[in-house]
């Protein structure tokens, strides 16, 4: 397919996104409602109008970002309609259907209101925000997969398989593991292609199995579940992890020794993190770190093939990115947080 016209229309969408001096003109602002004002001015003009009416303070901006987010991501789809483009898209926006059914299953898990699972989704999945807001009325989790099967949704099947072990042990691990395993597996099916399009995307994919694979091992070093245990979570078909270096993460002594053992992969960069953290066993410094770095990776794209299909994913974990950066400004100003130790927190890309 010819993408001349549809990237350039991406082109256009991506001159608007913020650029260093929009989100300084957002960090100077001294409280949520200036910074909602400043907003006005921006792309998020039409959301942040229809949010701040809906609700009062940061809630109305985070609403305008899940919304902007996810008429964004249909645009882009809608350009790309019938070609393999809108295949790497559609693989793109399913990553928000796991996000979205774990939030879900984890809130009505640990008895979470609705409204605060609601702050917490993005409805710019494959999932229709109608079937979200009904799942969030179910009691438990079984009506939770009870109701995705009414209404056919294809991750009926794997949470089904697990349901039955997690009524025994009460444990989320393997429902999520199950999403996980199934969106990858399907993704992975898809991305069969040996063009150079087919090849970057199959890139990122491992690079983000990869990187649920070490969150995971990490998680389990440090809940000392033993190797043999942690296996049955690895996820096959990642890049620079294989399962014999998954099972060195989860055995190392000490979450700092665990990173050590990524030396000479493509993730020795979490080596050089501040070995206090790594000490005290802040894993959530390293989760971070990962989320950085596939974001770096997937906006890489929208630079490597400028005629190909791939420029719309780099676009994508653009917009995903910002939209990241100015929740954090929104909630950083929440709390009164110096815009300096915000500034440090964002990502620019």
């Amino acid at each position: 397919m010819d993408y001349g016209y549809a990237n350039a229309r991406i082109r256009g969408m991506h001159s608007r996104l913020l650029d260093r001096k929009g989100y300084e003109a957002l960090l100077v602002q001294p409280d949520i409602p200036a910074m909602v004002t400043e907003l006005g001015k921006t792309p998020y003009k039409a959301e942040i109008e229809e949010g701040t009416v809906l609700y009062p303070g940061i809630r109305g901006i985070e609403y305008a970002l899940r919304k902007n987010l996810a008429t964004t991501f249909r645009k882009v789809q809608g350009l790309l309609a019938g070609s393999d483009a809108e295949i790497f898209v559609r693989i793109f926006v399913s990553r928000y259907d796991i996000h979205n059914l774990k939030t879900i299953i984890r809130g009505i898990h640990i008895h979470i209101s609705p409204e605060e699972i609601t702050e917490c989704l993005i409805p710019a999945g494959t999932i229709s925000s109608a079937l979200l807001n009904e799942l969030l009325k179910q009691g438990d989790v079984r009506g939770v997969v009870d109701l995705l099967a009414t209404w056919d949704v294809i991750y009926t099947r794997p949470l089904t398989a697990h349901m039955k072990e997690y009524a025994e042990t009460g444990s989320l691990s393997s429902l999520e593991y199950a999403l996980d395993l199934f969106h990858y597996e399907n993704s992975k099916k898809t991305l069969t292609g040996k063009t150079a399009d087919h090849k970057l995307m199959q890139s990122i994919l491992a690079a983000e199995i990869d990187s649920v694979n070490i969150k995971t091992a990490l998680k389990m070093n440090r809940e000392g579940i033993s190797p043999e245990e942690s296996a049955q979570y690895f996820l096959p078909g990642g890049t620079h992890l294989p399962l014999k270096l998954y099972r060195k993460l989860v055995a190392a002594p000490s979450i700092g020794e665990a990173v050590s053992v990524l030396q000479g992969t493509s993730y020795e960069f979490l080596v050089s993190l501040p070995l206090q953290s790594l000490a005290n066993a802040e894993i959530s410094l390293i989760e971070k770190e990962m989320d950085r770095y596939l974001v770096r990776k997937g906006a890489s794209l929208y630079h490597s093939e400028p005629l190909g299909g791939v420029l719309c994913i780099g676009y994508l974990f653009e917009k995903q990115n910002e939209v990241t950066n100015i929740r954090i400004i929104g909630r950083f100003k929440t709390a009164m947080i110096s815009d300096a130790d915000v500034e440090e927190t964002l990502l620019y890309v």
